[in-house]
């Protein structure tokens, strides 16, 4: 831990201050793992244990899903990555807007400073460290715009295309699992250039676009319908994933599934400019398919 790390969470309160620097010591992808195997049990009592443990102590709006709760759901995984009744969200119409591409908070949102994203107070982070790619590549984000949003354990868990657009390259990133909860986010620098991560990044009508899915501490897995799962990895090379052996078409429209995660984190958008909606603040909660603003072309 360098001397920043510690100067940075002594600011915090004392039981948050620990929470953070616990992050450290604990066995971040052992524990992860544990949580993906109990999330996996079919054994009815306990899977249903679970889920109804989980809707008393976050309230999820149970009104939303397809399917009746906790019997409609073989897992708690499967509960948790739940999909939504079709009519439970309205994707905006405007071609140039920007759909939310989840349920979530936003944690920041703004433009990019040169190749500098915010990530909390004392703490930023470079595009070429998150999309970790050559400088050729970030150059395209360059005093663009970015946005971050935190998915919470309560909400909805599935990520959707925010434009119409064509995958050009998926790169799996392997790195930390620290917790991406505001906490954390504001007590570990550079925390989402070192948590492991999965970068789609897609050419639309507006220029480049770069989807970061972050995963963190209990994240079980990341799935998209390119990859089929993807279990984290503490070390390794990041990995090119060959577009040859994609399991499903490049071509999305807005509003099209992306991918999700098995248990909860945060989502990265990167555009080259945006013009964001002025009422879009650092813990505004937005719901998949809303405008976030609109695209601007490159």
């Amino acid at each position: 831990m360098n001397d920043s790390s510690v100067n940075n969470s002594a600011q915090a309160k004392p039981g948050t201050r620990l929470f953070v620097l616990l992050q450290y010591c604990l066995p971040q992808h052992l524990l992860t793992a544990l949580i993906y195997r109990l999330a996996q049990i079919r054994y009815t009592p306990i899977k249903n244990g679970l889920i109804r443990g989980f809707n008393k102590l976050y309230k999820v709006n149970l009104d939303e899903l397809e399917k009746p709760v906790p019997d409609g759901f073989a897992t708690f995984n499967e509960f948790f990555t739940r999909q939504l009744r079709a009519d439970a969200r309205a994707i905006t119409a405007d071609i140039d807007a920007i759909a939310s591409p989840v349920d979530g908070t936003i944690s920041q949102i703004g433009q990019i400073a040169g190749d500098t994203i915010f990530q909390a107070k004392r703490h930023k982070y470079d595009i070429d460290a998150l999309l970790a790619s050559d400088i050729a590549d970030a150059r395209q984000y360059q005093n663009g715009a970015f946005t971050t949003i935190y998915l919470a354990p309560y909400n909805y868990h599935r990520i959707h295309a925010p434009l119409d657009g064509e995958l050009q390259s998926i790169r799996y990133v392997p790195g930390a699992l620290f917790s991406v909860n505001q906490a954390t986010v504001s007590g570990v620098p550079g925390l989402f250039a070192r948590n492991e991560r999965l970068v789609c990044q897609f050419t639309t009508a507006h220029g480049p676009l770069a989807i970061v899915f972050v995963g963190a501490l209990n994240v079980g897995s990341i799935s998209t319908p390119w990859t089929g799962e993807i279990r984290p990895r503490k070390k390794g090379l990041v990995e090119e994933i060959d577009m040859k052996t994609l399991q499903a078409g490049t071509s999305v429209h807005k509003g099209d599934l992306l991918g999700w995660f098995n248990m909860g984190s945060t989502v990265i958008l990167l555009l080259p400019a945006a013009h964001w909606r002025d009422d879009l603040v650092a813990g505004k909660s937005v719901q998949m398919g809303e405008s976030l603003g609109a695209s601007i072309s490159a």
